[in-house]
């Protein structure tokens, strides 16, 4: 067994944002451990611009994006395997991994880092009917093929579910030659950003059927068909609303799951919104010494908020290195959800531990217009703002002032809400 002060576990936007500001603190042992073949994760396939604007103050394709980040790497002679695949890790941060080179090894560190990312749902939990054929892809599948290996999926596209990776491969395809011929969301709302929406459906005449999906599939060997239908407000499908399109290609764009396998082998707390670590102020979970951060703790819309949030966990994991003995003593204040808000991150606060300005991540229920996103310390309103519009695609932030809540010794509770005045 080999030693090391921080291991990383994922070389994607978030273990390399998160590896960087740890050896900024002076954390000289990382090693970031990679399943794929290159650093840089699912970026390497994002080929489509808009990448960086709150990091770097331009526009980047997501290639352009990751080699920034992996340049810093590089000059920072921070170490890492490729082709490696992290089987195990214990509550006492021991690592278990495989790769060609050295085959099966530990590696016992003092912090580390969950950077894994997250996975498609798939289509085994839809419960669609019909046959499986060929042609029935996820979106990021095909979005791989399009973009690395230069396969086309097929000519005529239906796109079921409106997240962002849906969105933009509906623009990706048209643009290749494909007829994309709708895109249907079960909910009454899309689940990607607006500006996805504007970019790669509605400047390209692209139909989006809200509160509608796939209640058919046609074909045997190859996909020739699917059946749409509008569902009700129990996600049932409305008999006589059934529309028939002709396809040759279904893409599956149905929401994210954090790849938290490892995470739960080690006994971390995950939360049955986020399915991901459940964390405090310094994005820990609730084994000492693990930290999470990325789309492994919950699913971000920006990479931009990846990479700031994943710098605050490498500073931590250095901080936590340094003086593991100010990590014990906790006084963890826990964060509510009120109306409106479906989770926050993080989930409990030390207020003497946290930054003088916390960022608060969260994500709304439901579509609100000319609302407002209220902050209570216990029962006292300490912020109460009002949003042009509030959409479950979009994440959304509050700050916590240290000051401000340093002013109440004996607070039991914070609580986010969403109030219509």
């Amino acid at each position: 067994m080999t030693q090391c002060d921080l291991v990383i576990i994922g070389g994607g936007p978030a273990g390399l944002a998160a590896a960087v500001a740890a050896r900024k603190q002076g954390v000289e042992d990382i090693l970031i451990l990679e399943r794929d073949g290159e650093l840089g994760g699912i970026l390497n396939q994002c080929i489509h611009n808009g990448f960086g604007l709150h990091t770097f103050s331009e526009e980047l394709t997501g290639p352009e994006y990751a080699a920034r980040f992996i340049e810093k790497v590089q000059e920072e002679a921070i170490p890492y395997k490729l082709h490696t695949m992290v089987l195990n890790i214990t509550k006492e941060k021991t690592v278990t991994a495989m790769n060609r080179e050295d085959g099966l090894f530990d590696i016992q560190a003092k912090a580390i880092v969950l950077a894994m990312g997250c996975r498609e749902r798939p289509r085994g939990a839809l419960n669609i009917p019909g046959y499986r054929p060929a042609g029935i892809f996820s979106a990021g599948t095909a979005q791989r093929l399009v973009n690395i290996e230069g396969f086309m999926p097929g000519r005529e596209v239906v796109i079921l579910g409106s997240g962002d990776i849906g969105l933009i491969m509906a623009r990706r395809m048209t643009l290749k030659g494909a007829k994309v011929k709708v895109v249907a969301e079960v909910m009454p709302y899309s689940g990607g950003l607006k500006r996805n929406i504007v970019q790669c459906l509605d400047d390209y005449n692209i139909p989006l059927k809200l509160s509608h999906t796939v209640i058919d599939i046609q074909g045997k060997e190859r996909l020739t068909g699917v059946t749409l239908a509008q569902v009700d407000e129990n996600r049932r499908p409305v008999p006589g609303t059934e529309i028939q399109y002709k396809c040759d290609t279904l893409l599956l764009s149905v929401g994210l799951i954090p790849e938290n396998e490892l995470s739960k082998s080690a006994g971390i707390q995950i939360g049955s919104v986020t399915r991901g670590p459940v964390v405090n102020e310094s994005l820990e979970t609730s084994v000492e010494g693990i930290f999470a951060c990325g789309n492994v703790l919950h699913v971000h819309d920006l990479v931009d908020y990846v990479s700031e949030e994943a710098s605050m966990a490498g500073e931590n994991a250095a901080h936590y290195i340094k003086n593991k003995e100010m990590y014990a003593a906790r006084k963890e204040i826990p964060v509510n959800t009120g109306e409106g808000v479906r989770y926050t991150v993080p989930e409990t606060l030390d207020i003497q531990r946290m930054r003088s300005n916390q960022t608060l991540r969260f994500r709304v229920g439901s579509v609100y217009t000319g609302a407002y996103v209220s902050v209570y310390l216990d029962d006292k309103r300490i912020q109460h703002k009002k949003r042009q519009v509030l959409a479950p695609g979009e994440m959304e932030t509050v700050i916590l002032k240290q000051e401000e809540l340093q002013k109440y010794p004996k607070l039991q509770k914070i609580t986010v809400r969403i109030e219509e005045e």
